[in-house]
């Protein structure tokens, strides 16, 4: 059994689901954690709120407050592949991400994760990050140092004031001529069935990015990747709907049978560069790593 070494946090909803205790809620909150589960985690003290105080089977339901919780699982995969810091200060930690490596924790993997390995790496326990990136994505991420200054940095994601380039690669038909070309992707993203795989929908759009191929080489192709939006899988699917879905992907265009990672094909996608002007210094920062994709 693995057990987190930090606790997950959740806060109460403001409009009550219909439910007496905090109890009832996390059994509907989370479908596919059993209520013997959180049973027993309450019962050995791994679930409190803010303050430490903990929660018992009886404790309301109170509308915003803040909930921490230690996951756990049976058997705790390792991934081989190890994070690099690139950048940090007083504010700002900016990391490599390997592909496989989950940013925080999340399904089988609860100390396995980027937040965690950093953390322990630097004794920062604060380090939180500020964006997300797919487990099987591989790339740049910014962690918050301080807990002060972190709302200033959420904003610049929340308001969209940051550029981010990727870089993917995807198989094409040899007699194509690609290289030096654009497209302006711009569609309506919802969920579809199941719900962790994205599909496009009739109606406004809701995503929009930027795509161009870099070169080429025999059925190849290497793409340059400028998501203006942010939403779930959003350059993985434009992709697709270009007709050259990304190498290795496991979801486009057909969602694959579950089976083990692959580590020696990986999703070809890379989080390459970040630019954002600092919310605190008012200058711009701009972080990119050397390596390309290779064809």
């Amino acid at each position: 059994m693995t057990i987190a070494e930090y606790p997950s946090k959740l806060s109460l909803p403001q409009k009550n689901p219909g439910v007496e205790t905090i109890l009832e809620y996390l059994i509907i909150k989370f479908p596919y954690v059993s209520a013997q589960i959180w049973h027993d985690r309450i019962l050995k003290g791994k679930v409190h709120c803010e303050g430490g105080m903990r929660i018992t089977f009886r404790s309301p339901f109170i509308p915003q407050l803040r909930i921490y919780y230690y996951r756990e699982v049976e058997n705790e995969p390792k991934i081989p592949f190890t994070e690099r810091i690139v950048f940090q200060d007083e504010h700002l930690l900016v990391a490599y991400k390997p592909h496989f490596l989950a940013v925080m924790p999340g399904g089988i993997y609860v100390n396995e994760c980027l937040q965690t390995r950093l953390r322990r790496k630097t004794g920062i326990q604060s380090l939180q990050a500020l964006h997300r990136l797919d487990r099987v994505t591989a790339g740049l991420i910014i962690f918050s140092v301080h807990p002060e200054s972190r709302h200033h940095y959420h904003r610049i994601f929340e308001t969209r004031k940051i550029r981010k380039t990727y870089q993917a690669i995807a198989n094409i038909f040899e007699d194509e001529n690609l290289t030096g070309k654009s497209w302006e992707i711009k569609n309506r993203i919802g969920h579809s069935n199941p719900r962790f795989i994205m599909c496009v929908k009739e109606g406004e759009a809701n995503s929009h990015s930027q795509i161009r191929c870099l070169k080429q080489s025999g059925d190849k192709a290497l793409f340059e990747l400028n998501p203006i939006t942010g939403k779930t899988h959003q350059l993985r699917l434009h992709m697709h709907t270009l007709g050259w879905p990304i190498l290795n992907d496991k979801y486009y265009p057909k969602l694959q049978a579950f089976s083990e990672d692959n580590y020696e094909k990986p999703l070809q996608l890379l989080a390459k560069e970040i630019e954002f002007l600092d919310p605190l210094t008012q200058k711009t920062r701009y972080f990119r790593l050397e390596k390309d994709l290779s064809l």
